[in-house]
């Protein structure tokens, strides 16, 4: 074991006391969210020791209070859709039933739930760098203590990524932020609020900020919104709807199961996986969100061009030619993914890694060009498919990594 308070640059340079030619874990995960907890349970049981780092469900709890999760049951379990880990055993064992849509409350509950029954020993500390060493790679925590690992696996979700529009970085982050920045909206009451954006995000936000006492409206580039039913036709197909229809729920009904089948998905031209995942990712409002959506005023084909201080607010300059005074503008804008925005990734395997549109191009096992370097996650979602931006997608993620780890170390 490594002494705590060694420096990476101690470690790098050599003059840390190196312990032998084997590192110090075998397999080191990065995030303790859903993907991470999943690859986790799946390389285990494999025989593969593991060690989690971070806090579990972190980014989940940073999510605003009130927020309900738009996915099914079925794809709202962790690490497969029936085992010990499932919602359905979770359930049983609080002695409670409860259906869709899932309160974000009652998700982080779960998680954590899964987390402390799946995998106790989670490292809570957080992840600061992470480079290339001759037994693999060396891992230097917030406090500063150094771990050596023969492979990582990155699977800190998308916190990183948020998807902020240019022009607008001259504004202090108590005038102008983004959706994922709050956990509670309530400090909004009172204030007139402008929300871009036209997907759950947005809406969520601009409805839960109006129902806690917000003056709020949502502006759209789209010239129409997408809004969710809460029906589908495979509600009357019987148990034929169970077989068209994945239990993942990424996709519309024809292309579902191609979408929760990533062998086959990838086998399809570039230019088709692409216009598949646009569809299954699209931006939509849920059907619980579209019924509480009336407080809020919504303006389509639309964007805010321009945004200046003015007094202790702000000038709105929208490309109608129209203006509004506001105390706030947030972005529902998403999240991008760029691989290089990881703070802890070192310039080194950076360098090293081949990237495209900002996605870390994956092989077999979710393994990078940078040898024993794997990635679950959206970043894995151009190599595998848009079933891997969700917690579904954590169910193939999980095994099929673990599959190619067991094999590589027989």
């Amino acid at each position: 074991m490594t002494e705590s308070g060694t420096r990476l640059t101690d470690f790098v340079n050599g003059s840390r006391p190196r312990g032998g030619d084997s590192p110090d874990l075998e397999v080191a995960v990065i995030g303790a969210g859903p993907h991470g907890l999943s690859a986790a349970v799946h390389l285990r049981r494999t025989g593969v020791a593991v060690q989690v780092f971070g806090a579990p469900m972190s980014f989940w709890r940073g999510m605003p209070q009130g927020m309900r999760l738009r996915s099914n049951m079925s794809a709202t379990n962790m690490i497969e859709p029936v085992g010990p880990f499932s919602l359905a055993s979770y359930m049983a064992e609080i002695g409670e039933e409860f259906g869709h849509p899932v309160s974000l409350r009652r998700f982080i509950d779960y998680g954590s739930w899964v987390q402390r029954n799946a995998v106790p020993d989670v490292d809570t500390r957080r992840v600061s760098c992470v480079s290339r060493d001759g037994r693999g790679f060396a891992l230097e925590l917030e406090d500063g203590e150094i771990f050596t690992a023969r492979r990582v696996v990155v699977a800190c979700g998308i916190a990183a990524f948020e998807n902020l529009p240019g022009g607008f970085d001259h504004l202090p982050p108590d005038l102008v932020s983004h959706t994922g920045h709050h956990d509670d909206l309530s400090r909004f009451a009172g204030q007139r609020v402008a929300v871009v954006g036209g997907g759950q995000s947005a809406f969520e936000s601009a409805v839960l900020m109006n129902e806690r006492g917000a003056e709020v409206e949502l502006i759209a580039r789209g010239s129409e919104f997408v809004w969710l039913r809460s029906w589908s036709p495979i509600h009357f197909m019987g148990r034929l709807g169970k077989i068209v229809y994945a239990p993942t729920d990424v996709g519309p009904l024809w292309y579902s199961r191609l979408v929760a089948t990533p062998a086959v998905f990838t086998r399809l031209p570039r230019e088709t996986q692409d216009r598949i995942a646009q569809r299954a990712i699209r931006p939509a409002c849920s059907y619980f969100v579209k019924v509480r959506v009336d407080g809020v005023s919504l303006t389509k084909a639309t964007q805010v061009t321009r945004a200046e201080a003015a007094g202790s607010g702000l000038e709105l300059t929208l490309s109608d030619g129209t203006t509004r005074t506001v105390d706030h503008l947030m972005f529902g804008t998403g999240y991008k993914v760029n691989v290089g925005r990881y703070p802890f990734l070192s310039q080194g395997v950076l360098d090293d890694l081949k990237v495209e549109d900002g996605y870390p191009v994956l092989r077999k096992g979710f393994e990078s060009s940078v040898p024993s370097l794997h990635f679950l996650g959206a970043p894995a979602a151009r190599s595998f498919g848009p079933i891997m931006r969700f917690v579904s997608g954590s169910w193939y993620g999980g095994s099929r990594l673990a599959q190619a780890v067991a094999r590589q170390k027989q």
